[in-house]
């Protein structure tokens, strides 16, 4: 079976071609505007393409998002030490979390006994 997935990026055309699934989803009016918008535009032929087509387009964007962060966090962690910035001392930097973390154990434990 071949499936247009217009706007979707090459790559993922034939992923989306490769199945269909029906269901049935709800929109707020404004994400209903924006698909009957695309499909007005010619961007698609219909809202169910304008879904799928731009749900591909958001999950290429956020592997490239996802791949230039790694690539960000390789390249910091190649620098030699002594080119690193402290953050903070260790105690200072992980105060607040440990904090919220034990507010929240207490609220858990409130919880439990009720």
């Amino acid at each position: 079976m071949q499936v247009a997935c217009y706007g979707a990026p090459p790559e993922h055309q034939q992923e989306a071609a490769m199945s269909v699934h029906k269901q049935s989803v709800s929109f707020t009016d404004a994400a209903f505007a924006f698909a009957r918008d695309l499909v007005e535009a010619g961007e698609y032929p219909n809202v169910s393409a304008a879904v799928s087509g731009e749900l591909a387009r958001a999950k290429a964007a956020r592997e490239r998002d996802r791949a230039l962060l790694e690539a960000e966090v390789q390249r910091r962690l190649a620098l030699p030490p002594d080119q690193w910035e402290p953050v903070a001392p260790l105690g200072e930097f992980t105060f607040n979390a440990r904090n919220h973390l034990a507010a929240l154990r207490q609220r858990n434990e409130k919880r439990t006994k009720l």
